[in-house]
């Protein structure tokens, strides 16, 4: 293999090999499953010493454009149906994208189009709270996954699925719940789809249209858009601190309510046991079912977790809906549903004849992922990763507490910024904009114009996809935007 190396670049050694060898996996001219040099050899050939040769390697592997065969060597991977997420762009400085699939706000740009956003306007810093950082995505372990998948030459994997989604992963599902969220359910009760508005959809049809729906005002504006475009009629509630309003919930007449009571979207708010307790008491005795969305409840950083709503259901009122598009990837498109066992049952009758639209092969993927104990493991390591970017962030915002309040930090992926001082949100995204900066406005996720024109300027500064040297010059810009040079 030749490789031209230039000295005195700035671009370490290693990153060229490694830059050289990707570029020809993607570009066809190295195969899938051709043998690459030993790191002995390779470092012989190109002068270098072996640790350049291997760190250009690991990176290759981290990344699955290559795999390692003990004994035998490295081995270009297969990359037939492979996305590229960077197109003509050097991977090497793209550790993140911002697609909207199931994470928010959905209208946010997908990544492709945010880079080309970013060469256009010389934007610094896109403080997206729909981010995902994908750099620590466990690219080797789920290329060893699909391919122990694709080992059975049966056809079992091609066949048909099940309506509600396979067995195993019903059941992996159930237990992962049951751990992590005291979710107290059977298999039976949970239902598989790609992405949370086909499921809104299925529960459109199991539950009907003739109630109006409640939903928390502002609220993950997605949902909204779906129930609406179905057909539903929509009770917009405010919050208080301890979540939606009790008292607009019992005049509103509605049979379905709409909560996210561990972590509130966008607002952060954790509802309170009792007001939980309230919650469940009204659809109880108002035979209202509550649809409890419990996105972005893994990553948590302060405090102990915030159990389910559905964990304190001793009616049967609750449908959890959640979604693997945040703790895994965007393109992990499986959300599922827990039904009440009454549900679930009219969801058989009514919807039973519905395919399931993940594949059976992604659904036998994410089984291993979760049975195995690695989906346990890459939690782990993004709250570490969350935690550590959203402590940096609000650290380099510290000079402006006294003009701002920060909250939102103890959980999720970003951050609520609101003025003291009377400055409008219109002025903090336009004084932001200016300094290439971008912020995004509380105000999107109202469903009452009036209410989002009634609160101090607030905008959302997301962390999750953010590099630490565009943190930096994000948070400068920032304070420079909102009066404040000190840094």
């Amino acid at each position: 293999m030749t490789i031209l190396l230039e000295e005195n670049t700035g671009t370490p050694l290693y990153a060229q090999i490694y830059e050289h060898i990707r570029r020809e996996i993607k570009e066809g001219r190295i195969p899938s499953y051709t043998r690459l040099p030993s790191t002995r050899s390779l470092s012989v050939s190109l002068g270098v010493s072996r640790s350049t040769v291997q760190m250009a390697y690991d990176q290759l592997l981290a990344e699955g454009y290559l795999d390692a065969e003990p004994c035998r060597g490295y081995y270009a991977a297969d990359m037939a149906g492979v996305v590229s997420f960077a197109s003509s762009e050097n991977i090497s400085s793209i550790h993140s994208i911002q697609i909207s699939s199931d994470l928010r706000p959905a209208e946010e740009e997908s990544g492709a189009g945010a880079q080309k956003k970013t060469k256009d306007t010389a934007l610094l810093c896109d403080f997206s709270p729909a981010g995902v950082d994908l750099s620590c995505f466990p690219y080797k372990t789920w290329r060893r996954l699909t391919k122990e998948v694709f080992s059975d030459e049966t056809g079992r994997i091609l066949g048909k699925g099940q309506p509600q989604g396979e067995p195993g992963l019903r059941l992996a599902v159930r237990d992962y719940l049951q751990g992590a969220r005291g979710v107290a359910c059977d298999p039976d009760q949970i239902v598989v789809g790609a992405g949370n508005e086909y499921l809104l959809m299925l529960l459109s049809q199991i539950l009907g249209r003739t109630r109006p729906v409640a939903m928390e005002d502002p609220t993950y504006y997605q949902a909204y858009r779906v129930l609406t475009a179905l057909g539903h009629a929509i009770r917009p509630l405010p919050l208080d601190g301890q979540g939606i309003c009790m008292d607009e919930l019992e005049r509103s007449g509605a049979g379905l309510a709409y909560v996210m009571p561990s972590h509130q979207y966008p607002t952060g708010i954790v509802m309170s046991i009792a007001r939980r307790l309230e919650l469940l008491a009204w659809a109880k005795k108002n035979e209202a079912y509550l649809i409890e969305d419990d996105y972005d409840s893994e990553f948590r950083y302060r405090g102990r977790p915030i159990p389910s709503l559905q964990s304190v259901d001793q009616s049967g009122r609750v449908i959890y809906l959640g979604t693997f598009s945040r703790a895994i990837a965007p393109a992990i498109r499986v959300s599922f549903l827990v039904l009440p066992k009454d549900l679930a049952a009219r969801y058989r009758s009514v919807c039973g004849f519905y395919a399931c639209t993940v594949p059976r092969a992604d659904q036998e993927i994410l089984t291993r992922f979760l049975v195995g104990g690695s989906f346990e493991r890459h939690l782990n390591r993004m709250r570490g990763v969350y935690r550590e970017k959203m402590e940096r962030l609000t650290g380099l915002l510290q000079p402006l507490t006294g003009s701002f309040r920060m909250r939102g930090g103890e959980a999720g992926v970003h951050i609520l910024i609101t003025s003291r001082r009377g400055m409008s949100e219109e002025d903090m995204l336009s004084r932001a904009k200016r300094e290439g900066v971008k912020v995004y406005g509380l105000s999107r996720h109202f469903i009452r114009p009036e209410a989002a024109a009634s609160g101090p300027g607030t905008v959302m500064a997301g962390f999750a996809s953010v590099k630490n040297g565009e943190m930096e010059r994000g948070a400068e810009g920032l304070l420079r935007a909102w009066n404040f040079t000190e840094f």
